[in-house]
């Protein structure tokens, strides 16, 4: 009986240095959310890059149809010119 108790107690000793042993690793929830901030970041300035390429396409036509307009003005002019 007292071998058994010995045991049982032997056990006891053993699971709690065993528990003592392998402490729980803490969380960590701010690793994961890094690198989603920088991914919207990216997203963010790829979308003010577009926005930017799109008004200069923008600007660069109506600077187009500006210079059209001033030349088709300066063709009337020289073809009125020549009808006086």
């Amino acid at each position: 009986m007292s071998k058994i108790l010995a045991a049982l107690i032997a056990g006891l000793f053993s699971a709690a240095v065993f528990a003592q042993a392998t402490p729980a690793t803490p969380a960590t929830p701010a690793t994961p959310a890094a690198p989603a901030v920088k991914a919207e970041a990216k997203k963010e300035e790829k979308a003010a890059a577009k926005t930017e390429k799109k008004e200069e396409k923008a600007e660069a036509k109506t600077e187009k149809k500006k210079v059209a307009k001033k030349d088709a003005k300066k063709a009337e002019a020289k073809k009125e010119e020549k009808k006086s």
